[in-house]
């Protein structure tokens, strides 16, 4: 049976890809994460997931190995992670009563077959008082989260619609990688 290696450190990516049924490895690559100039927020996301992928085939060339990021983007910037609570701050003030765009990107490879893909969804924030975003933000649920949020833990509250597919705006296209998976020839 291939070896299926997720290229990530992410907790939420790991939980997610234990949905899948199937057994695999962790394994975060360290790359340059930055953004490629000229591209679309889609096509910069989709190269830095393959980015990853890449880096872990090298290491494992007989394995299946999946790469993904996801960016939040609101009027075309990108809301990375916050670096203090006055950035988090910031951000969630921004998202606050709008609606953004996450955009998570998809590679998965094998040394016979590669697949890239790029998920788009749309999330609608409900306006946050001050109170509420400092609460937040002192439950450190929004450390090391894109945006500032996490959409499967306290920060759902905030959320009144989403467009698109939750697991993505999470960290991982769970039924693009599933049917992926499928297609691959694992034994």
């Amino acid at each position: 049976m291939k070896k299926i290696i997720l290229a990530s450190k992410s907790p939420r990516r790991k939980e997610l890809l234990e949905k899948c049924g199937i057994p695999f490895e962790c394994m975060p690559m360290n790359i340059d994460e930055s953004l490629a100039e000229g591209d679309t927020l889609e096509e910069k996301i989709r190269l830095l997931s393959e980015r990853k992928a890449d880096a872990c085939l090298q290491v494992h060339p007989d394995a299946v190995v999946i790469g993904s990021d996801t960016i939040v983007t609101v009027d075309q910037k990108i809301l990375g992670k916050p670096h203090s609570h006055e950035e988090a701050y910031e951000m969630l003030k921004e998202l606050s009563g709008r609606t953004h765009r996450v955009i998570t990107g998809l590679c998965m490879k094998s040394a016979e077959r590669e697949y890239s893909d790029v998920s788009v969804s749309e999330v609608t924030f409900a306006s946050l008082s001050d109170e509420e975003i400092h609460d937040y933000i002192a439950s450190g649920e929004c450390d090391d989260k894109a945006g500032s949020y996490a959409i499967q833990g306290l920060g759902g509250r905030f959320i009144t619609h989403i467009s698109g597919d939750y697991y993505a705006i999470m960290g991982l296209p769970l039924n693009l990688v599933y049917e992926e998976l499928k297609n691959i020839e694992l034994y």
